[in-house]
């Protein structure tokens, strides 16, 4: 048949592993098992029985749309008009909307990895060439991006992806590294679409991790993704939204109305009461860090396990020596050990050999979930 194909996702693979033995502790997916915030859940009831059920502006309710302004104003160096906001059925309908806009057949897009596959995979449906550019280790766990070869990597190409803090490996790019691929994509004439989805999730005391949006102007060629689901625990809700060059944000909402034609008017209630629970956020972040202090107990001491703790994010990506199959590793770990994990390869070549864990969970699932792979990869020969 004449139909588009993208790489089957690998996480899906040890997903419907775990989704056949209830035994299985699942810590593949990127998703909390903490409950979204009172609010939310309790506008999102207030408005479906008042029968607010309808259609809505595809650019996303004005309200929303002025609560995302003022959300973002606040967390960020630099204000954001809500002229350059329109709302999306999910983070990943952003991503895909946003690259509808730019990209056309056979240009060059550039993506650092490890790096999250519905990235590539969006590119891959858009019929364009898609360029990775693999984080360095830096030997004790972490990674960075080497800024001399993505100027290099960036030559001829439309689009640069940035996904900070990043997932799977929880990297962050600090503010001189975001000013200097801001200078990068301007000399070249590059669109820099950034993906944030994590921004609120770092654990080294600020608000917010370093965003494109405390240091681009309206007329940059910038694109900022995000969406409640990480931050406020509400992955089935399916709200997201774009920050825009000013004055392409109407045009931008054609083209939401010609995917997928807007969200679902509860949802958005739901996401503005959201905005509003800073709390709740500080709460979630604290949850988090918690999860990431018993993973990283439970990592420790494994002579094959390197492993440093996430500066962000939900994830633990630990490197396990001599593995050269991680999705194998993955299998076994599931089918012998009852505990489910996300493969590295799953997140290209350059997580090959790695193991994602998502820490955001409760501390009882996590003890029992970190026993069982300890005793998996402690076992290993």
């Amino acid at each position: 048949m004449d139909i588009i194909r993208i790489p089957r996702s690998k996480i899906g693979d040890i997903g419907r592993l775990a989704f056949a033995d209830p035994a299985v502790d699942n810590l593949a997916f990127g998703e909390s098992d903490r409950a979204p915030p009172d609010a939310a859940r309790a506008a999102l009831i207030r408005a479906v029985e008042a029968g607010d059920t309808h259609y809505v502006d595809s650019r996303g309710r004005l309200s929303l749309r002025l609560a995302l302004a003022d959300y973002l104003s606040r967390v960020h160096a630099k204000p954001v008009a809500e002229t350059r906001i329109a709302v999306t059925a999910s983070g990943m309908a952003a991503i895909g909307v946003a690259f509808t806009a730019i990209l056309r057949q056979g240009d060059k897009v550039v993506i650092h990895e490890p790096e999250w596959p519905n990235l590539a995979g969006a590119a891959l449906a858009r019929r364009a060439e898609v360029v990775r550019l693999p984080l360095d280790e830096d030997g004790a766990g972490g990674f960075r991006l080497d800024l001399d070869r993505l100027d290099a990597a960036l030559d001829g190409a439309r689009v640069f992806c940035l996904n900070s803090p990043n997932n799977p490996t929880g990297w962050m790019a600090s503010d001189a590294e975001i000013v200097a691929i801001l200078e990068i994509c301007r000399r070249r004439g590059v669109w820099l679409l950034s993906d944030e989805v994590y921004s609120r999730l770092s654990f080294d005391g600020r608000a917010a991790a370093p965003s494109a949006l405390d240091h681009a102007g309206p007329e940059d060629r910038v694109i900022v993704a995000n969406s409640v689901s990480k931050t406020w625990a509400m992955t089935g809700f399916r709200v997201g939204w774009l920050v825009l060059p000013e004055g392409e944000r109407d045009a931008v909402g054609e083209l939401i109305e010609a995917t997928h034609s807007g969200v679902a008017p509860f949802a958005q209630e739901a996401a503005r009461a959201a905005l509003e629970c800073e709390d709740y956020v500080a709460g979630f972040r604290a949850f988090c860090a918690e999860g990431r202090a018993i993973v990283g107990a439970g990592l420790a001491g494994l002579n094959r396990v390197r492993y440093s703790a996430a500066p962000a994010g939900l994830y633990a990506f630990a490197r396990i020596e001599g593995v050269a199959d991680s999705l194998e590793l993955a299998r076994h770990l599931a089918i012998a050990h009852k505990v489910a994990v996300a493969p590295g390869i799953a997140f290209g070549a350059a997580g090959e050999g790695h193991l994602r864990i998502c820490f955001a969970q409760s501390p009882e699932k996590l003890e029992r979930a970190m026993t069982k792979l300890r005793a998996g990869l402690a076992a290993l020969t």
